[in-house]
């Protein structure tokens, strides 16, 4: 994997950040998130998505590698466009 490619998936991702998304990830063996949240930090190798379960309120966070190899995907609430990719 090139740095570049991957810095070009945080710069692509930190313009959405408050916006609401959908992230649906693979976490093996037929187990796999579906969740709806709100883009809430972009660090050097990782993004934080914040979800609310039963009233309780969660950080979830994935690597821009794990957009890279499609074992999660992003997507905008509103019109469904994926981000994260190159």
């Amino acid at each position: 994997m090139s740095k570049n490619t991957l810095s070009e998936i945080r710069k692509n991702i930190s313009q959405y950040i408050g916006q609401e998304v959908i992230i649906k990830a693979d976490r093996g063996r037929r187990r796999s998130i579906n969740k709806e949240g709100i883009l809430d930090k972009t660090y050097d190798n990782i993004f934080i998505v914040k979800v609310v379960d039963n009233d309780q309120e969660r950080h979830l966070s994935f690597s821009y590698a794990d957009l890279l190899t499609d074992s999660v995907e992003l997507k905008l609430k509103e019109d469904k466009e994926r981000i994260g990719v190159i």
